[in-house]
């Protein structure tokens, strides 16, 4: 906890939000280990170190990728990995900070050799931050962590600074897809997102936020389905 005092000495900076939880599980194999080493440092998302210089995403991939997608949190990396197989054509940015999510996605690049997968081990927050205005054409955040307690509700990804970052990078007309099977979550993006004038919702009856679009491929968590049906939310991004 922040100690009040310390809030008035000179140079203090408030702890950064956090938004995940663990970062490292089982031990990983030796050659899961190895892609750690060796592909990592080659499909992985170089930050600009200038305060104010932004990362051109076009430049991480080559000149046939026309469209930049980005997902926060890939867990496994399975919906990554299947858009990335089905769009050749995008270059997709994917964050993780749990390291065994991104080791096992790593070994799927290699075992398809998929070219069209850029990898940032971190708070996604940090590639977003640095990406220009109206660069990204689709954005996922597939069932995020819900952090069910009220006390732990501030560290929630979806809230109105995120929303805010997500809406300038978002081209006009780009689509914003949240997927949770959490009840408490369902109800704060409801909440959160009916206070933005930039987002338009893609529902016009239960039947599309309840059945998943057939390019909306489900993973193995999204099957256990613990907290009950899952929610298929598609916004799109109003004209500025």
């Amino acid at each position: 906890m922040t100690n009040p005092d310390d809030i008035q000495k000179p140079g203090f900076q408030l702890p950064e939000q956090r938004y995940f939880g663990r970062r490292k599980g089982k031990p990983l194999t030796a050659r899961k280990q190895n892609l750690m080493e060796t592909l990592l440092p080659e499909i992985g998302v170089p930050l600009p170190a200038g305060e104010d210089e932004k990362l051109d995403p076009f430049t991480l991939f080559g000149s046939e990728v026309t469209d930049i997608w980005f997902e926060v949190g890939f867990g496994k990396g399975e919906h990554l990995h299947w858009q990335a197989a089905h769009h050749p054509h995008v270059g997709i940015i994917g964050c993780e900070p749990y390291l065994n999510g991104v080791a096992g996605l790593l070994a799927q690049i290699e075992d398809e050799k998929l070219a069209n997968i850029r990898i940032y081990g971190d708070d996604a927050r940090h590639v977003i931050w640095k990406l220009p205005d109206a660069s990204v054409s689709r954005f996922f955040l597939l069932h995020p962590d819900p952090w069910p307690k009220t006390r732990h509700a501030r560290r929630r990804f979806v809230n109105q600074m995120n929303l805010d970052d997500i809406a300038r990078v978002l081209k006009d007309g780009a689509e914003f897809r949240i997927g949770t099977d959490h009840p408490i979550y369902r109800e704060w993006v409801n909440l959160q997102m009916s206070q933005r004038s930039d987002f338009e919702w893609l529902a016009e009856g239960p039947e599309d936020w309840l059945n998943r679009p057939d390019d909306w491929p489900e993973t193995r968590y999204e099957a256990k389905a613990l907290e009950g049906r899952a929610t298929y939310f598609r916004f799109r991004r109003l004209p500025r």
